[in-house]
């Protein structure tokens, strides 16, 4: 049997490192966040620490949240919007970040990115970790439970 010549790969070359030291410049850390680009055609808010980036698409709004490290509904939006919870149904995606969901009957989740959420109104929600949650939200304001189907309040299946 012949033997075939297998040509030789070349060494890869070990990435760059993250950081330089100070002489040569300094880096951003590749674990590092990124600096978050403002969406093109949305209006920007910000509410109790919380960025806001919705645009219309249709009937429906689509919004980018961003929920800052250490945020608490209770604590930081609370006293924006008057209620003791949440009152809106959250329904998207978790593009980064994770968060804790609290309902007054004591059950908890945890979603963690990348996840679908489906957010029942009547919530407590706070970021978990050092790093920003990221949520992207299709709703349609008011309407957004009757609209998507959620329940009105929270129940157990």
């Amino acid at each position: 049997m012949a033997r075939t010549k297998v040509p030789k790969r070349k060494a890869r070359r070990p990435a760059k490192t993250a950081k330089r030291t100070a002489a040569h410049g300094t880096r951003r850390s590749r674990t590092a966040a990124a600096p978050i680009e403002p969406v093109r055609g949305a209006t920007r808010s910000d509410v109790g620490g919380v960025r806001l980036e919705i645009g219309r698409a249709g009937a429906a709004r689509v919004k980018r949240v961003v929920y800052p490290p250490g945020f608490r509904w209770s604590v930081d939006m609370k006293p924006e919007v008057g209620t003791d919870l949440c009152m809106h149904g959250h329904v998207g995606f978790l593009a980064s970040g994770a968060i804790r969901i609290e309902y007054p009957d004591g059950c908890a989740l945890e979603l963690v990115a990348p996840q679908v959420v489906a957010i029942e109104p009547g919530h407590d929600g706070a970021v978990i970790g050092d790093a920003p949650a990221v949520l992207i939200e299709l709703d349609f304001e008011k309407a957004t439970v009757e609209r998507l189907g959620l329940p009105a309040a929270h129940r157990h299946a």
